[in-house]
């Protein structure tokens, strides 16, 4: 009989350490589940983070090029096929240069300043007839400047005054030197009465994998000065 209950005693306890043994595991089972669950949350939370903060590093710092070619002239002469000039703050800027400065300090891109090895005349005679000889000869200038990421930019900004009802030619050379296919290029001018004339369906012509956006923003050379608010409202309408 005494047998009979130690054995029944036995069963008893090893029946009772297995249960709590069993309960243990559960409430750690229960502990651990949430907490890697939450670990993994917040592990996505940072990669999101780290995402949306590289797409916007890379926003402003490289996605949007203000490429542009200007010359102020020296002498103050505002007469046709000129390339005038805006004095800024004290500064004196070229025209499509100040419109350059306003589309970059709405777009945070980089400004990039088409210039040539050849010098220009400052004077408006001696400029508009070296233009015009160039025109007439096809001369595409040397390039003293140049673009060595291209390949970062979605997004090209591209500016020139009106010479001749053309774009000036080192356009040319610069539209020559890079293949901008899968870019958008959005053109920007001034201009003496021809608006952009046939410029740009040249540059379509010139590029014919980007595209081009046809609604550019053009304005008179006798408005520039006062053309930031609607050169704003343009780029709203773009997008920025």
């Amino acid at each position: 009989m005494k047998k009979i209950k130690l054995i029944m005693l036995t069963l008893i306890m090893l029946m009772s350490v297995t249960a709590c043994g069993n309960s243990g595991a559960g409430k750690e089972m229960t502990a651990t589940t949430p907490a890697v669950s939450q670990e993994a949350d917040n592990s996505a939370d940072e990669d999101g983070m780290a995402d949306k903060n590289g797409q916007k590093a890379s926003a402003e710092n490289g996605n949007v090029l203000i490429a542009y070619f200007s010359f102020p002239e020296t002498d103050g002469t505002d007469t046709d096929a000129g390339a005038s000039r805006v004095v800024a703050d004290g500064e004196l800027l070229g025209n499509t240069e100040y419109l350059a400065n306003v589309i970059y300090e709405r777009t945070g891109g980089d400004l990039f300043a088409i210039e040539t090895v050849q010098e220009y005349p400052g004077i408006h005679e001696p400029l508009i007839e070296q233009a015009a000889e160039e025109q007439d000869n096809g001369v595409h200038p040397e390039l003293s400047t140049h673009v060595e990421n291209m390949e970062d930019y979605d997004v090209i900004f591209l500016g020139y005054p009106n010479w001749w009802a053309d774009m000036p030619m080192p356009l040319y050379s610069f539209l020559e030197e890079y293949d901008l296919s899968g870019k958008t290029i959005i053109p920007f001018n001034s201009h003496g009465g021809s608006r952009f004339s046939n410029t740009i369906a040249e540059i379509q012509k010139m590029q014919p994998g980007a595209e081009v956006v046809t609604d550019g923003f053009t304005v008179s050379r006798n408005d520039v000065g006062n053309a930031g608010s609607d050169l704003n409202a343009w780029m709203e309408e773009l997008g920025y």
